[in-house]
């Protein structure tokens, strides 16, 4: 019976090793030892060379020695959001909750950035004064342009593990639903205004994608204030996506360059 046992155990484990060996490494992952890691990402392929040689590179520490306060900040706070039907999807390095409809935009200078998704990642990119947050959300962008390319805004929302946060609420029951790569499921009308209700304080600068190829050119707009998520929530965004992916999907901070932070502080 012994011997029975001990063979059931070597064949469990070789079973295990040949399942685990035959999964695919993605791409590009977050683990700095990892031959994909971030550190690695600028030398996979030639079009994502500017992760290594960029030098308006994101995410950055938001630090009060760099900032600047101005009274005004690009007309960020002129910006209308629409409830609109969305679905969440499972895009194995993360997860995304994208509009199918108008789901509004934010004006930066005088032009429309249209949202078109929002997606998660843990810990937070960015930093501010040197504190790192439990997680981040990217609002996602774009503004059509007349050679039809995009340019790219994102807004990112900073949280800290407390209560829960209202939007994963929403969508937390679908999750499950879409527990591989690629699967999606509609989850009926978000409305993205409830996400930034109560905002007051903004930071802006210059930067990149956070995840390859980080391109350049993003107008990144951080919201001062800290939100708050459980911990339930987040370990429920790591279980939906690919296990490479569950410990961490944050990117090293970048050098700043001199590049200039800006500071809105609202009025009202």
């Amino acid at each position: 019976m012994q011997r029975i046992s001990i063979a059931i155990s070597l064949i469990s484990i070789l079973f295990c090793s040949t399942l685990t060996g035959a999964l695919p490494e993605p791409e590009y992952g977050y683990n700095k030892d990892s031959g994909n890691g971030p550190e690695h990402w600028g030398d996979i392929k030639e079009a994502w060379a500017v992760c290594k040689i960029g030098q308006m590179q994101s995410p950055i520490d938001l630090s009060s020695n760099c900032v600047q306060v101005i009274p005004e900040l690009g007309g960020l706070e002129y910006w209308t959001y629409n409830p609109q039907y969305a679905t969440v999807t499972n895009r194995g390095h993360d997860v995304a909750v994208e509009w199918g409809g108008d789901a509004g935009s934010i004006d930066i200078d005088g032009s429309p950035f249209f949202l078109v998704q929002a997606h998660w990642h843990w810990p937070s990119e960015h930093t501010i004064d040197g504190q790192r947050y439990d997680l981040e959300l990217h609002m996602v962008h774009v503004s059509p342009q007349p050679d039809g390319t995009n340019k790219t805004a994102v807004v990112g929302i900073l949280y800290k593990y407390g209560s829960p946060d209202p939007l994963l609420s929403k969508i937390g029951e679908y999750l499950m639903d879409i527990p591989q790569e690629n699967e999606e499921k509609s989850i009926g009308e978000i409305d993205p205004s409830e996400i930034m209700m109560g905002s007051k304080m903004f930071y802006r600068y210059i930067g990149s994608l956070t995840a390859p190829p980080c391109t350049e050119g993003i107008i990144w707009t951080i919201d001062k204030k800290i939100r708050t998520v459980s911990r339930i929530q987040v370990e429920l965004l790591k279980n939906t996506v690919l296990k490479y992916y569950a410990i961490r999907t944050a990117r090293p901070l970048q050098p700043l360059n001199e590049r200039k932070i800006q500071l809105y502080v609202s009025k009202n």
